[in-house]
């Protein structure tokens, strides 16, 4: 009995830490700060399952758990390629109307 108010209480602090990390994924003001929260949340899930599976007494809730380990992690790894791409292509946007003036004057002649 005290172990199943010790489990409860645990999943229930886990669900308010899940909560701040799902507010901090979507306000964070960097890209870094959301990545990090999300992998916060793919571990506290697979906590949770894991006490859940304690709590219940359920072996096949430790192979879910490790299902989702890795289905998280990537998860995390594709959101990574992702923010790369986004971040390389703002770079080359950003470098090319300084270029596209260099061809627009070279053409000219004017140089």
């Amino acid at each position: 009995m005290v172990y199943h108010t010790i489990y409860i209480t645990l999943l229930i602090i886990l669900s308010f830490m899940l909560l701040a990390c799902m507010i901090r994924a979507v306000k964070g003001p960097r890209i870094a700060d959301r990545l990090m929260a999300v992998n916060m949340m793919g571990t506290m899930v697979m906590v949770m399952i894991a006490v859940l599976a304690l709590m219940l007494k359920e072996g096949y809730l430790v192979d879910i758990c490790l299902i989702y380990a890795m289905i998280s992690f990537l998860a995390v790894v594709v959101l990574s390629k992702v923010y790369i791409g986004v971040y390389e292509e703002k770079h080359r946007q950003k470098k090319s109307p300084d270029e596209g003036t260099v061809k627009e004057e070279l053409s000219d002649g004017n140089v």
